[in-house]
């Protein structure tokens, strides 16, 4: 059948095409998923960068 002979390279095209399918389950499931962080970490991300634009205009 298609002149392969060998059933090995099937089992490759087989896994090829599960992995694709698997990647674009994937991708549909976790499309519109943004970063979940609470407010404390975003705060504490703003004072990090500010506390680093202080530390730069002193250097």
């Amino acid at each position: 059948m298609l002149g392969i002979n060998d059933p090995v390279i099937y089992i490759g095209y087989l896994l090829a095409v599960l992995s694709l399918v698997a990647c674009i389950v994937y991708g549909i499931k976790n499309w519109n998923k943004g970063m979940e962080t609470n407010t404390e970490e975003i705060q504490k991300d703003l004072d990090w960068e500010e506390k680093d634009e202080q530390m730069q205009s002193e250097i």
